[in-house]
């Protein structure tokens, strides 16, 4: 059978005894590598190319969303989860858009440990049951009151001219209102900002 390889990167010695002991157990599961922050551990990552680095999201040194987009970034191929004591969802929001595939709490068995490797090496994304309700964020938060109203008549199928009239500006200005809420967004196109405005500006 063929085992999947995991990096620890943890501050603490005992822990990542500990992790390695309960890890090694398992007969579809291999540590080949520790490290004790971020740094080492993306050096450790590029060296090692490991299927999943297993990271703790608060460490001394490079720590948090900062390690983990730095593992990312010497080992793409490779899935990160975390697993931290920080059971905030600001902090479960950080390591998801840094690039974490998971999220499991220290306070968790082992059983949900083992669990969410498995799933995450398999290309699955694993929140910790135990971790608080993730409710959806509304991308439109940070638009202005103008490129909110801006947004909302793009949503209801405007023109650029007729938004000008209707909001008595300049079609220059409707452009460059209609640029940022691309650029805010994320959207790269037109049918894909209208496709997000639908769900989540009010008609």
């Amino acid at each position: 059978m063929a085992r999947t390889e995991l990096l620890i990167v943890d501050d603490h010695e005992i822990v990542r005894e500990g992790l390695r002991l309960l890890l090694d157990g398992e007969p579809d599961l291999r540590v080949v590598g520790e490290a004790a922050d971020g740094e080492a551990g993306a050096a450790a990552a590029a060296r090692l190319q490991p299927a999943l680095v297993l990271l703790d999201m608060s460490m001394a040194g490079l720590g948090g969303a900062a390690a983990i987009a730095r593992v990312r970034e010497r080992c793409p191929s490779a899935r990160v989860l975390v697993l931290s004591m920080n059971e905030d969802a600001r902090y479960v929001r950080a390591a998801l858009a840094a690039g974490a595939d998971g999220y499991v709490a220290k306070r968790s068995g082992g059983a949900t440990l083992v669990r969410a490797v498995r799933a995450v090496a398999a290309g699955e994304r694993f929140l910790d049951p135990a971790l608080p309700q993730l409710a959806p964020e509304d991308p439109t938060s940070d638009l202005s009151a103008r490129e909110r109203e801006v947004a909302a008549l793009i949503a209801r199928g405007h023109t650029g001219p007729n938004i000008a009239r209707t909001l008595g500006i300049s079609k220059s200005s409707v452009d460059t209102y209609r640029a940022r809420v691309l650029n805010k967004l994320g959207a790269s196109s037109r049918a894909e900002l209208i496709e997000r405005l639908d769900k989540q500006v009010p008609r």
